[in-house]
């Protein structure tokens, strides 16, 4: 997603000025600004522009400098050390500067997607192209191979694309994408496993800017809706559909002084919808980020009419990022959100119980679509810095995670499995196998987590298939990676 906290300090007046230029501003890892009031001292809308321009620019040059140095994406034979039971992580495209991806399986065919952003690539088309670009794999075969990937558009006169999102829908097999183009969110579709994709449509047409979209649709794919936040400072909004995403109504759920992240989404069978989201406060020195975190859940039983926020749990700021020009808050993620058979919900979120200190994954789990929530249960380990988790429902009670550690000094990420709706789980293993290859990869793990997020599916077949990014650092480059279940478990 953008980084969504790095230019929190903006000003009001770049909001404004966002109207005016909504196809030829930056966006990626330069999150559009919180509405704030005007500071005397601050920047003018134009220099934070630029400065949002500059920073993409950096990330291009540090692909660059890694090509003329050699030390982009494979550069050595990867070793793997697979867990029973899995295929061995591997690197989608040896030489791509690849990002945030998120993943989508086909429930009652053995089709697997996953779509993300590439900074530096081939251009998309002729002339006025998006870098960074969507990119799109389909694999035809459960995740096992993939054919030829493929821009998702052309998307002529956008600056860069960003926060990819894309779902099968179980009962058409039709695929739906959500992304941002700019500081603008955008829904398109694919009727034929991706091949050819609708005319991207602008979910928002009436606020001025979205940022970090999260994208839930029925299981008819009739009602479609889209979270994000907004320029009224970061509060939370969601685009409904519901005649499969053609034409689109914007509500916003929430007023108030924190920042809202979505993260996590469902419809249930009886119409329900649920987000999962986080929230920040940006008082502190420079407007960083300041502790309390609120983990939240948004529950609307009017097709998206109206909306209940619910605070699930409260922690604390995390362990800073050090990282090349990362922002201190950078591994203070969000919650994941996972529903099985039958609606019943798990939600996977990380925090610290003191701040500054090393982060927690926890989960919580409810039966009554997001009212209440069971006790928290810890997923991580005691002492050790864990964050960025992604969830996935399966069959009853079934619930299938995996989560980013630095029990080794370096990151890795983690797969545990629940039979019970989150009561108990499988003992951890490790599906960041590949112990060389890169320049961020060794046999203790890797160095920095590229992008704010991954995300992990279910075959029609059963087994797990898992993407997330790893990187050099913060401002990489890096490349997404994908691990696999061999079979059901």
């Amino acid at each position: 997603m953008s980084s969504r906290r790095s230019i929190a300090r903006s000003l009001a007046t770049l909001a404004a000025v966002l109207v005016l230029a909504a196809s030829c501003t930056g966006g990626g890892d330069d999150a559009p600004p919180r509405a704030r009031a005007p500071e005397p001292a601050g920047k003018t809308a134009e220099e934070e522009l630029q400065e949002q321009a500059e920073k993409t620019e950096q990330r291009i040059e540090a692909l660059e400098a890694a090509r003329l140095q050699g030390t982009l994406g494979v550069i050595a034979e990867i070793e793997r050390d697979p867990a029973p039971g899995w295929a061995g992580e591997r690197l989608l495209n040896a030489t791509g500067d690849d990002w945030e991806p998120a993943i989508a399986a086909d429930p009652n065919a053995p089709y697997v997607y996953v779509l993300h952003n590439r900074y530096g690539g081939e251009p998309a088309c002729r002339g006025d192209c998006p870098d960074p670009a969507m990119i799109l794999h389909v694999s035809d075969d459960g995740g096992r191979t993939f054919g030829r990937e493929r821009y998702l558009c052309e998307c002529r006169g956008v600056k860069g694309q960003y926060d990819p999102l894309i779902e099968v829908v179980p009962e058409t097999g039709d695929v739906y994408a959500a992304w941002m183009n700019d500081f603008n969110v955008h829904f398109s579709r694919s009727p034929n496993h991706g091949r050819t994709w609708s005319e991207p449509v602008h979910v928002h047409t009436d606020v001025r800017w979205g940022d970090k979209p999260i994208l839930a649709t029925s299981a008819d794919g009739t009602d479609v809706y889209i979270a994000f936040n907004g320029p009224t400072g970061g509060d939370s909004y969601v685009s409904s559909s519901h005649d499969a995403g053609a034409t689109w109504t914007t509500v916003r759920t929430t007023t108030g002084d924190r920042y809202y992240f979505a993260y996590g989404g469902h419809v249930a069978q009886d119409g329900t919808v649920v987000f999962s989201e986080v929230t920040f406060s940006y008082t502190g020195p420079d407007d960083e980020a300041e502790g309390p975190i609120f983990v939240h859940v948004l529950v609307s039983a009017d097709g998206g009419a109206t909306w209940t926020d619910t605070v699930v749990d409260t922690l604390e700021l995390g362990i800073a990022c050090t990282s090349r020009s990362c922002y201190a808050d950078y591994y203070d993620s969000g919650p994941a959100l996972a529903a099985d058979a039958d609606d019943d919900l798990v939600i996977v979120y990380n925090g610290a119980s003191e701040p500054f200190g090393p982060q927690t994954v926890f989960a919580r789990s409810s039966t009554d679509g997001g009212l209440t929530w069971s006790d928290r249960v810890p997923l991580s380990r005691a002492g050790v810095n864990a964050a960025f988790p992604a969830a996935v429902g399966y069959a009853n009670d079934e619930v299938r995670v995996w989560l980013m550690d630095q029990r080794t000094g370096s990151w890795n990420v983690w797969y545990r499995e629940s039979l019970d709706l989150g009561a108990s789980w499988t003992k951890a293993v490790r599906l960041s196998d590949a112990t060389s290859g890169t320049a961020y990869k060794s046999r203790s793990g890797f160095t920095e987590v590229y992008g704010d997020y991954g995300e992990i599916a279910v075959t029609n077949g059963g087994a797990t298939v898992a993407v997330w990014g790893e990187g050099i650092s913060y401002y990489g480059p890096g490349g997404v990676w994908l691990n696999r279940q061999r079979s059901s478990p």
